[in-house]
């Protein structure tokens, strides 16, 4: 498996073999965009949470955070 990890102290992957490079919290088959849905839709973040359990809290907060940083540069 050819997997590569985006400069994001390993939160997120990337892999052709899962989901055909569709970047996913480290560790899991979860798309991140996933997050970025639910979080459009006005659901909180514990509901993603318990609708994706492979994702830590950690790991959700810690891209969220990342997002902020990327778009207030």
């Amino acid at each position: 498996m050819n997997e590569t990890y985006l400069p994001t102290n390993h939160l997120i992957a990337r892999s052709a073999d899962v989901l055909g490079g569709t970047p996913v919290f480290t560790g899991t088959r979860v798309p991140v965009r996933s997050l970025l849905e639910y979080l459009e839709a006005g659901q909180p973040l514990d509901e993603f949470l318990t609708d994706f359990p492979t994702v830590s809290r950690e790991q959700a907060v810690g891209v969220l955070e990342l997002a902020a940083t990327l778009v207030l540069r």
